[in-house]
């Protein structure tokens, strides 16, 4: 477990992800609360690299904010909300729109592990088409309807495509979220170049369910690495105007 206190984490988890490329000005990390599982942590409406400790607010699982704040909130907290509502088992989610991922939810190419780090993908991507449950929309998932129809394709799996849109990661802890979301877009990357050489030998099911259980050794390590490359680690400063 990580021994900060939850806003500090995911702060350096919002910064984290940003300087690997997960996310940019756009996309957003949650936490659920460590003892009050009914409620969850998220930064308020702010660039991810840019979130500081001040910038994490608490919310129930309605996606209200628990206190009063004058602070913009992100449009599609309530797939975190939906999600947490849905997976116990779940304790952080990332919402990104990576360039590496993008091509899987544009076209019908298949995303695949092609790497050992890669099995953190998990053997089975849902992808969720909005348009075929809503319509026409522009894309956004901001009614609880939607969210809750998110929740229901992820199901039991790791992450999910959004046709046209991004993808939504979870995980048991922040540190696997954060290291599903980094190997999930590198594995994809791979995938993508690869495919100007030839076919693809990708793993197979029964290899993935042998590589994806990574211990929290590793974990550990790929995060201290990540976040020594932060090229400022002091998450406790306010930022301006704020």
């Amino acid at each position: 477990m990580l021994s900060e206190n939850p806003q500090t984490i995911v702060a350096l988890a919002n910064r984290i992800l940003a300087r690997e490329g997960v996310l940019d000005a756009f996309g957003h990390i949650s936490l659920r609360h460590p003892t009050k599982p009914e409620r969850f942590f998220l930064a308020r409406s702010l660039a991810p690299e840019l979130v500081t400790q001040q910038d994490v607010l608490e919310y129930e699982l309605t996606g209200e904010p628990v206190a009063p704040t004058e602070f913009a909130h992100y449009s599609e907290r309530v797939i975190h909300s939906a999600i947490y509502r849905a997976r116990d088992d779940i304790n952080a989610i990332c919402h990104h729109h990576s360039v590496a991922m993008m091509p899987f939810c544009l076209t019908e190419i298949k995303l695949r592990v092609v790497t050992q780090l890669g099995a953190t993908i998990g053997a089975v991507v849902p992808l969720w088409d909005q348009r075929v449950e809503f319509g026409a929309s522009n894309h956004l998932v901001t009614r609880e309807v939607e969210a809750t129809s998110l929740a229901r394709a992820l199901g039991s799996n790791n992450l999910v495509l959004m046709k046209r849109h991004g993808a939504t990661v979870v995980g048991r802890n922040l540190r696997e979220l954060v290291f599903r979301s980094i190997y999930s877009c590198r594995d994809a990357d791979l995938q993508l170049r690869a495919l100007n050489y030839g076919e693809i030998s990708a793993f197979t099911d029964e290899e993935v369910k042998l590589a994806e259980k990574f211990p929290e050794t590793t974990m550990r390590r790929a995060w201290d690495y990540w976040r020594s490359r932060l090229p400022d680690q002091n998450v406790d400063q306010k930022n301006p105007g704020a």
